[in-house]
């Protein structure tokens, strides 16, 4: 039996290097391309032709501004199809439900891919009118409450480069944008262990998130409820805080979270 051709090797070492480009992904949610070379080991001519195709294909996106690379749509893609049987997804459909039914509201779980958030999962509210996202919907991490809890907990890099573009960030007129107060705000939800928007990112909504942890005490997501600010009073808020710490604990615990 005749062995392998050249052409195929080839072909499988350009796989086995495309994908040892998206591990380093792992290692952070933004790499340059001397970063790229540094982890792989590649020249600076290959990592620029693997980039290229995983650019193409949308498994990569580009930075232009500050030359790096972040996980594609693609790859999100790809992540939905295994997140049907994953621990994180599959635990917190019931909490999520679990939720929605006590407040009647819709609530989402959020997961920090790069420089966004993504809708990890979701259940909508019992109300005529409600707030309703998708899953695999991306949003900013420093506009509303379940993005602002990501920040929150997120490495020094990506906290200076969602700084570095605040400027630019206004998404209406309650958005955060000065650098020092949005500091203030991630050092308080750490404190007091949730956050609160209103209108931050859409005029007429409000959310209340808190953090998902695991077992090592690492950040895994955060679990928001969302709904018109017309029906989020006082009253309600301090309900809605109640029950969503509670079921974020649940969650984290279920997930081997000490506390």
């Amino acid at each position: 039996m005749k062995g392998p051709t050249k052409q195929s090797k080839r072909h499988i070492e350009s796989v086995l290097a495309a994908l040892d480009v998206l591990d380093c992904f792992l290692t952070a949610p933004s790499l340059s391309t001397k970063q790229l070379i540094e982890l792989t080991g590649f020249t600076r001519n290959r990592v620029m032709r693997l980039t290229g195709t995983l650019l193409h294909k949308g498994y990569l996106v580009q930075d232009s501004s500050a030359g790096t690379f972040s996980p594609g749509p693609k790859t999100l893609s790809l992540g939905n199809v295994f997140e049907r049987n994953h621990n994180l997804v599959t635990l917190a459909k019931p909490v999520l439900r679990e939720l929605s039914l006590r407040t009647g509201e819709s609530v989402s779980l959020y997961i920090r891919e790069g420089l966004e958030r993504v809708v990890a999962a979701r259940q909508e509210g019992s109300h005529v009118v409600r707030y309703t996202v998708t899953v695999g919907q991306r949003m900013d991490l420093h506009a509303g409450a379940g993005g602002k809890v990501l920040l929150a907990y997120a490495p020094k890099e990506v906290l200076d480069a969602i700084i570095s573009g605040l400027a630019t960030a206004k998404r209406t007129d309650q958005t955060i944008t000065n650098p020092k107060k949005l500091l203030k705000e991630l050092d308080d939800i750490r404190r007091r262990g949730y956050s609160i928007s209103m209108g931050e990112r859409v005029p007429d909504a409000c959310a209340i998130a808190a953090p998902v942890f695991d077992g090592s005490n690492r950040l895994l997501c955060s679990m928001a409820v969302i709904g018109p600010v017309s029906r989020f009073t006082s009253k309600k808020r301090q309900s809605y805080q109640n029950h969503i710490l509670e079921a974020a604990r649940n969650l984290s615990r279920q997930l081997g979270w000490k506390g």
